[in-house]
């Protein structure tokens, strides 16, 4: 007889080797076969709905390291929500209007003048589609589950339709306006930016002082005083009409060689050292309130500057008396409102100076900026130039700067509802906690939102306008245009006159001639985006507004977030969104933004194509994603180790269950040995420790959880002891069934809890287990956690202990292999001795401890009986002797009883026994 024949050895075909490449493929065609999604929905109908509401990714370009990590952190989100009692569908979406789509067209060859504005958007539309396809075949890659057939599309005549409504309940409510004032504008784009759409980068600027003559000093101020003004754009110099000064703060009249300048009291000091006065006199010192409507002159066109009181003057910089150019900034356009002055914006869409800037018409802003300076030091008023590096605010399409230049824009009124927009953020539960401020003082300290845009290819301002330039706003005109737009896409606006667009028969009493105009302007995509609460959620029959989640990267505070919230609580009263969760940017390992230029580039395809979707599944996991999250080939290689060691483990405790019947062969927690109760405990710990992670979307506590339990509990401990009795006992061995059940249980839960991270392993493995009704785990819920009571608690505190002594064993046997005392820690002998701290501890006869430290004979001794070879430790003295015996065939356990059987001399008395029992 072969005794190796009599040994239960794992049997299990899931393959040791992951070839997640090419195996997820297949297993992605599957689901799409069997169309999971419907299957999964169908399943959990009429459970309580949990939305988590897809903020939509740009329709343009190949998938980068954040895509990955967003989407991915949002299919772990509804993968364990679906499995944990909710409803939980996810309809993936895209954003697909907006500058970055006809860039692209452009930089393709195509020329936009030649094209009428309808084929343009045509071609736009169609370049956008494309894109869609492209993104969405990368998203199934990764092996996000979603509604992929039926997303929502932002330029979908439905959607389009429902934005014109939303847009029309805010112009209902007098949310909407159309104003002049200074904006953000890109040169580089021709057009009005939003804050979000704004980016801080470093910009060197020119830094000038410059000296305004007393024209009208009232009485206050003489005229051979000269105002002293600080700016870094002196290309606005030419739009100046008023200097401003803080009623508040103490003006000082400094006399420098003969010359006098007014400035703020606290800034002489620094003023002076700025442009390098080597002494000066103070003759006089003004409050600023008494200089309200003084006069100053342009320092060289013939025109006035009137001083203006203003509170949004500060003393941390500059002279305290601020260049003030209405057209060029929001402070200085409202303050100059307060004293009747109009704006002034010698600049045109693409950033060059018109006539309205004598001298300078025809330069680039920032051409101008040399050619200004040139002139005022001609005039004898520039004190001092130098540069500056400063952060200045850029297009974040282009990278290019921005200026602030006033244009008649449509607006959205936020400080109309403020208060209302500040209250919905206190009732939103934040991840990390730390989001709730930030978008709270964000609102908190905006202005209006402008949402006009100058392009073409976006959702149109449904705006008409009567011959007298009356605009034309009101319910029926919007009613009209939303329809239309259902019926035929936002097209129409480009190709049909406006008469055709109102409704028929309309009439107004500024069109006496029944002749109408309507807007060019398109809206910001934010409105877009924003809007999907109203044309997603409360659109389609499959999700319910307000969503439960939105997550998205940090940046939309001041993007997505904010915009959705503005729009939602306009016409609502309430947040979109019951909780919000968002994460950082994906780096290089050391902390690089990624680009082509550094070759520093990441990309998810690369990762699946060499080691598959589950393993960039489980980095994302791994990691804070809270935090900016570093990326680089050693974290790949880190997760896939450990993603190895939790694929064999889950391949052991399957092989060693293959003839475990869960129906009949399973043995109950009270009718276990206490090693195998312990290890239960445990288990128990982990699915409570692992849901709980879950529900707070800390996934690196899954992660962490699911490993050290792989790799500590079972691994390293419970699995390593199996092996002497689930190999060797008979087949229906109380002990072996017992640590069958931990084992089946513990692979049944740890497929489960693994699910939301790497579902194609997880169903991989699921195909292989014959007492499963399910034809995918993704069609289960989650394991429930039992409470086991004082019990559990008793075996923690016993076994916390045991483990230091075992600990200290595994120490003394490494020590003696490396002095070829022993080989195998089977060929062991062990006596032990314990200190007063561990007294008592192994007296029980419950636990076979020769088993519990792998070795063949176990004693537990007295200290002033063992050899000098003894090895003293932290929490046991531990005496390493070659055990006596003989080694059996079959176990390979060092026993006297080897020879004792007739029948079979070779083995061990309990080998013996078996073989006769089962194969005899």
């Amino acid at each position: 007889m072969e005794y190796k024949d009599t040994l239960l050895m794992p049997k299990t075909d899931f393959p040791m080797r992951g070839n997640l490449p090419n195996k997820e493929p297949d297993m992605q065609a599957k689901w799409e076969e069997m169309d999971i999604y419907q299957k999964v929905q169908k399943r959990t109908e009429g459970r309580p709905f949990f939305v988590l509401h897809d903020g939509p990714p740009y329709a343009n370009g190949d998938l980068h390291m954040g895509h990955a990590l967003n989407k991915v952190l949002k299919d772990m989100i509804v993968r364990h929500k679906s499995m944990t009692g909710y409803h939980a569908p996810y309809v993936p979406g895209w954003d697909t209007h907006g500058l970055p789509i006809e860039q692209a067209l452009v930089n393709k060859g195509v020329n936009r003048k030649e094209l009428s504005v309808a084929e343009f958007r045509k071609m736009c539309e169609e370049y956008a589609y494309s894109q869609i396809e492209s993104q969405r075949s990368q998203f199934k890659r990764i092996g996000v589950r979603g509604n992929w057939e039926n997303p929502y599309i932002t330029l979908k005549p439905e959607f389009e339709a429902r934005q014109i409504q939303v847009f029309g309940e805010m112009a209902k409510k007098g949310y909407i306006y159309k104003g002049l004032k200074p904006v953000y504008w890109s040169p580089s784009s021709e057009s009005a930016l939003a804050e979000a759409e704004i980016e801080y980068q470093d910009k060197k600027s020119p830094s000038i002082y410059v000296a305004f003559p007393i024209k009208d000093g009232l009485g206050i101020v003489d005229t051979d005083v000269r105002i002293l003004i600080w700016t870094t754009t002196p290309w606005t110099i030419p739009a100046n009409l008023g200097i401003s000064v803080h009623p508040e703060f103490t003006y000082s009249i400094v006399n420098v060689d003969g010359n006098k300048f007014l400035l703020a009291k606290d800034l002489v000091e620094f003023v002076a050292k700025e442009i390098g006065w080597e002494s000066y006199e103070i003759v006089n010192e003004i409050k600023g309130s008494d200089l309200d409507k003084v006069i100053a002159k342009h320092p060289f066109y013939d025109r006035d500057s009137l001083v203006m009181l203003g509170e949004h003057v500060t003393a941390e910089a500059g002279t305290g008396c601020v260049h003030t150019a209405p057209g060029h900034g929001e402070d200085d356009f409202y303050v100059s409102k307060q004293y009747g002055i109009d704006a002034l914006s010698p600049i045109n869409d693409r950033g060059v100076m018109t006539d309205e800037a004598p001298g300078f018409e025809g330069l680039f802003y920032e051409d101008a900026n040399k050619a200004v300076t040139q002139k005022l030091d001609e005039e004898g008023a520039l004190l001092k130039l130098s540069f500056i590096t400063h952060s200045y605010p850029h297009d974040w399409r282009t990278k290019k700067p921005v200026i602030f230049r006033a244009t008649a824009q449509w607006f959205a009124s936020i400080q109309s509802f403020r208060e209302e927009l500040l209250e919905a953020i206190r009732k939103t539960k934040f991840t990390p906690s730390w989001g709730e401020t930030r978008l709270f003082n964000m609102v908190r300290d905006r202005g209006d939102w402008c949402i006009s845009r100058q392009r073409v290819w976006g959702v149109p301002i449904p705006v008409f306008y009567a011959e007298n330039g009356e605009a034309i706003l009101t319910d029926e005109t919007i009613a009209h245009v939303a329809e239309l737009f259902r019926e035929h896409g936002s097209n129409i606006w480009f190709e049909w006159e406006a008469k055709k667009l109102l409704p028929e028969g309309f009439k107004h009493e500024g069109s006496p001639n029944g002749q109408f105009t309507k807007e060019t302007d398109i809206m910001d995509v934010w409105f877009d985006s924003g809007s999907t609460h109203q044309g997603v959620l409360v659109e389609r029959d499959d999700l319910v507004y307000p969503a439960d989640l939105y997550l998205e990267g940090s940046d939309q505070y001041r993007g997505w977030f904010n915009s959705s919230l503005t729009t939602s609580v306009a016409i609502n009263g309430i947040a979109p969104y019951k909780g919000l969760l968002s994460h950082g940017f994906t780096l290089d390992g050391e902390g690089r933004k990624m680009s082509k230029s550094l070759g520093n580039v990441i990309v998810p395809s690369k990762v699946m194509n060499q080691l598959g979707a589950d393993i960039l599944r489980l980095w994302v996991s791994s990691v804070d994603y809270t935090a900016d999250v570093r990326v680089s080939d050693s974290n790949f290689k880190q997760v896939s180790e450990v993603y190895r060691k939790i694929r064999n483990t889950l391949r052991f405790l399957h092989g060693n269950v293959s003839d475990f019947n869960p129906a009949t062969d399973r043995v109950a927690f009270e009718d276990m040995r206490p090693i195998d109760q312990y290890v239960y405990v445990k288990l128990q710990d982990l699915i409570k420790d692992v849901l709980e992670a879950y529900e707070n979307y800390e996934f690196a506590g899954v992660y962490h959880a699911v490993n050290n339990f792989c790799t500590g509990d079972l691994s390293s401990f419970y699995l390593d002891i199996a092996k002497d009795v689930v190999y060797i006992e008979g087949v229906d061995h109380p002990h072996r069934r017992a640590m069958q059940t931990v084992m089946y249980d513990s692979l049944i839960a740890l497929l489960k809890l693994l699910t939301p991270i790497i579902p194609h392993t997880t169903d991989e493995l699921w195909a292989y287990l014959d007492n499963v009704e399910e034809e995918s785990i993704q069609l289960t819920d989650m394991p429930q956690a039992q409470d086991l009571g004082e019990q559990a608690s008793a075996l923690r505190q016993r076994f916390s202990k045991l483990m230091l002594v075992r600990d200290d064993v595994l120490k003394a046997l490494e020590e003696a292999r490396n002095g070829k005392v022993i080989g195998k820690s089977l060929e062991a002998k062990v006596t032990i001795v314990l200190p007063e701290k561990m007294a008592g501890i192994l007296a029980a006869e419950d636990i076979d401890y020769a088993q519990f430290f792998i070795v063949s004979k176990f004693e537990e001794g007295e200290e002033t009986k063992l050899s000098a070879e003894a090895l003293k430790l932290d929490n046991a003295t531990v005496l390493v002797e070659k055990a006596e015996g003989e080694k059996c065939d079959r176990c390979w356990t060092i026993s006297e009883s080897v020879g004792t059987d007739a029948d079979h001399p070779t083995l061990c008395s309990r080998c013996a026994e078996v073989v006769k029992e089962y194969y005899q």
